[in-house]
C-alpha cells in the first residue's frame, strides 16, 4: 500500500466526523496533536491503485493522485499541504517547518499548522509527540529503515526527554506474513543481539519478521516506555490497506 500518515499540530479540532476514512492514533496525546493513517477507500484512483492512493511514484495516474491529495486536505481540514518526502529507507530526518530538501524518511516539526507525513506500503509508520504537543514527528520504518536506525535518528532530532515522549505505531505488515531471508536476520543480530526475539524460523533459509517488535526493541533501548498501537496488519486487511508484499503493483 501507500497510505498517508499525517501528524498535525494546530488549534484544537477533533477528527470524529472523518473516522470512517482513517485509523486515528489511540494514544494520550494532547488534543491539538492529530495523528492518523488513511485507508485506501474513497478516492479517484482505479485498478491496482483503487482508490485513495496518495503516492505519485507508483505509476498511478498523476491527475488521480493530485485529486486524492486535494481531497485529503479538504476532508481532514489540513491547515497546510503535507510535507511529502522522497523516501529511500534511510535514517535521514528533516525539520518539516524549515526544510530545504525532502530526501528523507522522517520529519519533525515544532511550528503550528505543520503536517508531517510518510507514505507506507507495509512499512511501519512511527508517530512521536512530546506530552505538551509542542514537538511532533513521524518516521517511515521498513526493515531497512529500522536497521539503519531511523527511529533513534527521529527521536534525537526532536530533542526531547525520553520520559516526555509518546509513540504510536501505525498499521504495518504483520509478524505472521512478513517473510525474510536469513541474511536479514544476520544483519539485525550482528548489530543488536536483542533483535533475535523479533524473528521466528520458518525453514532453513527463511524467517518470519516482526517489525513492530523490532521497533519496540529500539524504543525500549532508548528508554521510551510509552508506546502504543502496532496491532493492525496491512497485508491481511486488503479492504482497508495497500500492501506491496501482497499485491506488488499497488497504491
Amino acid at each position: 500500500m501507500m497510505t498517508l500518515n499525517a501528524m498535525v499540530k494546530e488549534s484544537p479540532r477533533r477528527l470524529s466526523k472523518q473516522l470512517a476514512e482513517c485509523v486515528p492514533a489511540e494514544w494520550p496525546a494532547p488534543d491539538h496533536v492529530h495523528a492518523f493513517t488513511t485507508i485506501r477507500k474513497g478516492g479517484a484512483s482505479e485498478g491496482n491503485y483503487d482508490s485513495f492512493n496518495l503516492a505519485l511514484h507508483v505509476d498511478d495516474q498523476p491527475s488521480a493522485v493530485i485529486s486524492n491529495r486535494q481531497l485529503l486536505k479538504d476532508i481532514f481540514e489540513l491547515p497546510a499541504e503535507p510535507v511529502w518526502l522522497q523516501q529511500n529507507h534511510s535514517n535521514c530526518v528533516i525539520a518539516a517547518d524549515h526544510f530545504d530538501h525532502v530526501a528523507a524518511d522522517a520529519a519533525w516539526a515544532s511550528s503550528k499548522n505543520t503536517v508531517c507525513a510518510v507514505l507506507t506500503a507495509d512499512c511501519l509508520p512511527v508517530f512521536f509527540t512530546n506530552k505538551a504537543g509542542s514537538r511532533v514527528a513521524i518516521a517511515h520504518a521498513g526493515w531497512r529503515g529500522l536497521l539503519n536506525g531511523v527511529i533513534s535518528a527521529t527521536f534525537s532530532a526532536m530533542k526531547i526527554e525520553v520520559d516526555d515522549c509518546l509513540v504510536w505505531l501505525g498499521p504495518s505488515i504483520g509478524p505472521d506474513v512478513f517473510e525474510v531471508g536469513g541474511e536479514v536476520l544476520q544483519l539485525f543480530t550482528d548489530k543488536n543481539k536483542a533483535t533475535l526475539a523479533s524473528f521466528r524460523q520458518k525453514d532453513e533459509k527463511h524467517w518470519w519478521c516482526d517489525m513492530v517488535q523490532l521497533a519496540r526493541v529500539e524504543l525500549n533501548q532508548l528508554g521510551i516506555g510509552q508506546v502504543f498501537g502496532g496491532d493492525l496488519c496491512t497485508y491481511t486487511d486488503k479492504e482497508n490497506f495497500y500492501s506491496f508484499r501482497r499485491d506488488g503493483n499497488t497504491g
